[in-house]
């Protein structure tokens, strides 16, 4: 029978000069001893759970990159760290399966494991009874280093958010059926209404449509990923970044799936929705930027954080005009283009009278 090891087991076997591996080997942690031992991994893989610390150390150790020979990749997709990881995207997949966020063969998952090279799921299997040996090993351009069956198709818009976000090191890309109803219909998810949304998430914004599995999709979808860690795909579904683990980004479809289905019900009491007010989503805001967690409404007006237009008809932010824009407001360049030439040809004509 496998011992349980509890948190303060881990605080005496620590003191006693013991090894993080001989520790966690043939035993059952707590989730309180799990957290301990997670936050005494070295400093570059602290971030990491244990298995994708030592699959990135084990990788720099080895100097192992894109260039490695076969050999030398196919050892390191078959080592035992890499292994564990296989494992947890596997136990990623099924709960996406489970929770109906996938259908078919649909969602894919990745995770970083080298500077350039990322762990991801397969082509055409279901993610509710994936196996180990069906994961794949890709450079960041998406070739396929090792791994038996064909990569998934969409792994490029996964590599393109690794690329543009040098914090995203795990990626999970479902189609949550609430979500999903948002970027079918267009329409943004509301703000300032669920605080685990707002401070694990914030504003989602909606990617638009490109054919799956194409760079213009990947692309279009990583130029959100600067300030947003989960985006909606217009007609497509959602897919979210962590930097910390595979887990991580699959609980960011856990609330934003959650949090579109509540606003959708209650959407139907017929009773208007109420909001946080600006005071007390800026509490929420200084948590998440205490936790390092990126949002595009840092720094801005109180007024400007909770305009939910499309929510609330007539609801804007009421700043006032800056002295330098003359107090009218600013136009895009199209319109200022056409009142320009309108107003040229009226002058024209009352110069020809």
């Amino acid at each position: 029978m496998k011992k349980i090891i509890s948190a303060k087991d881990v605080e005496s076997l620590l003191k006693q000069g013991a090894s993080i591996e001989s520790i966690t080997a043939d035993a059952i942690l707590t989730p309180s001893a799990r957290d301990l031992i997670r936050n005494q991994q070295e400093p570059h893989s602290s971030s990491l759970t244990p298995a994708a610390g030592a699959a990135v150390e084990a990788a720099v150790t080895a100097g192992i990159s894109a260039q490695s020979s076969q050999r030398e990749l196919d050892t390191f997709f078959r080592t035992p760290q890499m292994e564990a990881l296989k494992v947890e995207i596997c136990d990623v997949g099924q709960r996406l399966w489970q929770r109906a966020y996938v259908d078919g063969n649909g969602g894919n998952i990745a995770i970083r494991v080298a500077d350039d090279l990322a762990l991801c799921t397969p082509t055409l299997v279901s993610k509710g009874f994936m196996k180990p040996a069906d994961l794949c090993l890709v450079d960041l351009d998406g070739q396929q280093k090792a791994g038996e069956k064909k990569r998934t198709s969409e792994i490029l818009m996964h590599l393109e958010i690794m690329k543009r976000q040098p914090r995203a090191k795990a990626t999970v890309h479902c189609h949550p059926p609430h979500a999903t109803a948002y970027a079918v219909a267009g329409v943004e998810p509301p703000t300032c209404m669920i605080p685990e949304i707002e401070v694990f998430i914030g504003k989602v914004p909606i990617a638009p449509y490109r054919t799956p599995g194409t760079p213009e999709m990947g692309q279009l979808v990583a130029d959100l990923v600067d300030k947003h860690n989960t985006v909606l795909m217009g007609n497509h579904g959602a897919v979210a970044w962590s930097h910390l683990t595979v887990e991580d980004a699959y609980f960011k479809m856990e609330i934003l799936e959650a949090y579109c289905r509540t606003i959708w019900v209650a959407s139907q009491l017929g009773t208007p929705l109420n909001t946080m007010n600006p005071e007390q989503l800026k509490d929420l805001l200084n948590i998440k930027q205490n936790l390092g967690i990126p949002d595009p409404r840092f720094g801005l007006k109180e007024c400007e954080l909770c305009d939910n237009e499309q929510w609330r008809p007539g609801v804007t932010c009421a700043t006032t005009p800056s002295a330098s824009s003359g107090g009218g407001a600013s136009q895009d360049p199209a319109t200022e283009q056409a009142v320009q030439a309108i107003t040229d040809q009226i002058m024209s004509q009352l110069g020809n009278k």
